[in-house]
């Protein structure tokens, strides 16, 4: 094990920047047996993952508050573990970057909000403690919109995430910070969460991996409407076996979240091979009540005719989901009621224009409205189990249009079409939340502005596994081919510091303030 070297040495191999470089580079997957080895240390990991960070966050803004010495006694921690021969998680010495809507205990958690500048949590959510509990090292947050408000990471606190392959344009969101991340190499493991596409969404903007999971196999202990299935914690990763090992570290009941339940976590670690083609595909462009740009139609349409050679049956699917779009609505609206009651009544220009948006909508709706939006998801549901008869997988585009400016809040037209509210081009992925099937978006090459292209791979209800096992087959078919395999930044174009993501903040958050719990407000 290389840290059996002294940490000063300059002889040391991985002190190297080519190594270093090398090192970030691996999978977690990797990283986790040269760990178990004792081939690497978690200190040098952790040590490469800083320099890292250091070295290319200035450009894209991923990352937010850090903790280096908590984390650097962390890893020297797991260090005499793995040399004294004790168990090990299964994340053990791996560096995690954590979405600043999660609760993290001793380190700064603002939801991007101006509210909670100062707001140093005592506890963790039970995400993070199980994946610290897995051996994980927390060392960051990552950033978000104001309170997972919208999928354009950019708030008031920290400022706004650009896209790796370039900065001018959005990240996604509102997992934005983590996808960025990823896909700079910045740390092996990072957590998201999802209502309405903000795992996929910005996966798919950043060329990286991001699963909703069903509702309840990760428990989520800081949503307030506990019954509620639409928002969800998961994994995200710069693969799919990345994704699945996170996702084995945290799955499994907890009484933390009345919809979880009972489950082997071990079974999601490695999926299971699949035989391709063996493998019935049913896609669709636009779900038939989505508005999606005519190139991005014409890339998917491409991305179709190049699958149909891999698998047994790739033919479009009609679908009729009702009116998913005001259930969403009505739904979501709720959640932000529930999250920002006392905030709006105390202050309502405290809050940003998305997320008072969001509760103004809700405040104003009716019981009726709930009731029929409730049986109108459950129609939703039920119409759209009649796919999976026929198909194991239904796939579309994840996102509507290309990366589009960090500085425009949204997608406020598509094709044209001026969209009704500010996450209406979401439609694509959230008409699937409102299903609670599980739903992955897997990086599938280049769309026709050269940025990075996801599909979005919805397996059947409760078949976690199977989409997982559907998507890392996909994954090594495309890797095969240079036009549909993963891509990744240039980090050589990412040396310079890029002062304009900070533009939007309007005052630094404060580090030494004391702690003050705001537990419960963010929604996303």
């Amino acid at each position: 094990m290389s840290a059996t070297v002294s940490a000063h040495s300059s002889e040391r191999p991985s002190e190297r920047p080519s190594d270093r470089n090398a090192l970030v580079a691996r999978s977690a997957v990797e990283l986790r047996r040269l760990i178990g080895a004792k081939e690497i240390s978690p200190v040098e990991l952790l040590e490469a993952c800083i320099e890292r960070i250091e070295a290319i966050n200035p450009a894209v803004n991923a990352i937010t508050a850090t903790d280096y010495e908590t984390a650097r006694a962390a890893a020297r921690e797991a260090e005499r573990k793995v040399l004294a021969g004790e168990p090990l998680g299964l994340l053990h010495g791996l560096p995690l970057g954590v979405k600043d809507l999660e609760d993290t205990a001793g380190l700064l958690t603002t939801y991007g909000s101006p509210m909670s500048r100062a707001n140093v949590p005592s506890h963790d959510v039970v995400l993070v403690e199980r994946l610290r509990a897995a051996g994980a090292i927390v060392v960051a947050k990552t950033n978000v919109p104001e309170l997972g408000a919208g999928a354009n990471t950019r708030n008031p606190v920290w400022g706004a995430t650009g896209n790796p392959f370039n900065t001018e344009l959005n990240a996604g969101g509102s997992s934005g910070g983590s996808a960025a991340a990823l896909a700079c190499d910045m740390l092996p493991v990072c957590t998201g969460s999802d209502t309405g596409g903000s795992l996929r969404i910005p996966a798919a903007k950043c060329g990286v991996v991001g699963f909703r999971p069903s509702p309840g196999l990760v428990p989520n202990s800081r949503r307030l409407l506990g019954w509620t299935p639409i928002s969800v914690v998961g994994p995200m990763g710069r693969t799919v076996a990345e994704t699945a090992l996170q996702l084995a570290a945290t799955a499994g009941l907890s009484a933390s979240d009345p919809l979880s339940y009972d489950t082997d976590p071990l079974n999601f670690a490695t999926p299971p091979a699949l035989d391709l083609s063996t493998l019935r595909v049913g896609f669709t462009e636009d779900f038939g009540c989505c508005d999606v740009d005519d190139d991005i139609r014409a890339v998917f349409r491409s991305r179709m005719a190049a699958l149909a050679s891999m698998v047994h049956t790739c033919e479009p699917v009609p679908f009729d989901l009702g009116d998913a779009h005001r259930a969403f609505d009505v739904i979501r609206a709720e959640s932000f009621v529930a999250g920002l009651r006392d905030a709006y009544a105390r202050d309502p220009g405290a809050l940003g224009p998305n997320t008072r948006a969001n509760y103004e909508m809700g405040a104003a709706m009716t019981l009726a409205d709930s009731a029929w939006a409730q049986a109108e998801q459950t129609r939703v549901f039920r119409r759209f189990q009649a796919a999976f008869a026929r198909y194991d997988v239904i796939v579309s585009p994840t996102t509507p249009v290309s990366p589009f400016p960090w500085r425009e809040l949204y997608a406020a037209q598509i094709n044209g079409r001026a969209q009704e509210n500010y996450y209406r081009w979401l439609a694509l992925t959230y008409v699937v939340t409102l299903t609670t099937h599980p739903a992955l978006s897997l990086p599938c090459g280049v769309d026709h502005a050269g940025m990075p292209f996801g599909l979005q791979i919805v397996g059947p209800f409760h078949g976690d596994l199977k989409t997982l096992a559907v998507a890392q087959a996909l994954e090594h078919a495309f890797d095969a081919v240079p036009a549909l395999r993963r891509p990744r930044p240039d980090l050589s174009k990412l040396t310079q510091p890029n002062p304009s993501l900070k533009s939007i903040v309007t005052a630094p958050p404060v580090f030494d303030a004391p702690a003050r719990a705001h537990g419960g407000i963010s929604v996303a």
